[in-house]
């Protein structure tokens, strides 16, 4: 009798360290937003703007476990303004808030950042503890595989003015993102295209197909109507299936595809390059409820 009560209180007392070391061992998610090309200083509010990551971080099993990237992605990705401020920002985030699971989501040229660091562990002390945290990333509208209005802006056509506002005017960003460029560097540097190692970490694509910018139709307003006409005018040079600034197959050129905008967006709506980084069409509540899959 006395054995049976011993062997029952033992097994209570293992189910209780196993439930202990269960809650210990649980992850801490976290997200990261990272801003495409250019200067940034506060992307928060003058990249993506509140409304989307308000809505994303309400994923997160604790809200405030997000950071909003601030680096000079104007310069190529493997500079120390760049992959190593966005190294030393993520890392100062997972130890600060013991984050175990990090999502990362990214826009554009932010993307190439990301890839610069999970295809190159050995150039950095900081890579290998950020691409084991990394549980995956999230790519919006990333430029893959460059764009020919990169190409456009260098060589001084009319694209400079058309486009400079999206781009900047010819900074290193802008000369890595010209296709022939990302060739060289996909083949060379990056991991994740056709015929590449595969990256550590998933790279899922969101991808952004057309433009809508008629003024009549109140979808062309989300994210700011001037920006959508002006990527309208850009998609003149681009191939059938573009978000104004990247035609589709650069968007889909590394990693998988998660969607295409219009399979999953309210209304089944595109979403231009620069809706593609605002809460547009309910991208901000799929990308919450896509955090902790």
């Amino acid at each position: 009798m006395q054995s049976k009560a011993v062997g029952t209180g033992a097994m209570l007392a293992l189910g209780l360290m196993l439930t202990c070391a269960s809650a210990h061992a649980a992850d801490v998610v976290g997200v990261a937003f990272v801003h495409g090309t250019g200067k940034q200083t506060d992307a928060r509010t003058d990249y993506w703007q509140p409304g989307i990551i308000d809505n994303v971080r309400q994923g997160l099993p604790n809200s405030s476990n997000y950071t909003v990237i601030n680096c000079d992605f104007e310069q190529y990705m493997w500079k120390p303004e760049a992959a190593g401020c966005l190294a030393t920002q993520l890392t100062s985030f997972i130890n600060s808030k013991g984050i175990t699971k990090l999502v990362v989501i990214t826009h554009s040229n932010g993307g190439n950042v990301v890839r610069w660091i999970l295809s190159n562990p050995t150039y950095d002390s900081r890579y290998p503890k950020l691409i084991q945290t990394i549980s995956k990333v999230t790519a919006l509208a990333p430029s893959s595989a460059g764009t020919p209005l990169a190409d456009a802006v260098l060589n001084g056509n009319v694209f400079e003015a058309s486009v400079g506002w999206l781009l900047g005017y010819q900074n290193d960003a802008v000369r890595m993102q010209q296709v022939g460029w990302m060739a060289t560097y996909n083949a060379q540097n990056l991991y994740g295209t056709a015929g590449r190692p595969a990256l550590p970490k998933p790279f899922r694509a969101v991808v952004g197909s057309d433009v809508d910018s008629a003024v009549w139709d109140s979808d062309s307003y989300c994210g700011g109507y001037p920006l959508n006409v002006g990527l309208e005018f850009t998609q003149n040079w681009l191939n059938s299936c573009s978000d104004g600034f990247l035609e589709c197959s650069s968007q889909r050129a590394a990693g998988t595809v998660l969607f295409t905008d219009t399979a999953r967006t309210a209304g089944a709506e595109p979403l231009s390059h620069n809706q593609s980084r605002r809460d547009c069409f309910g991208l901000g509540t799929i990308l919450r409820n896509d955090l902790t899959l």
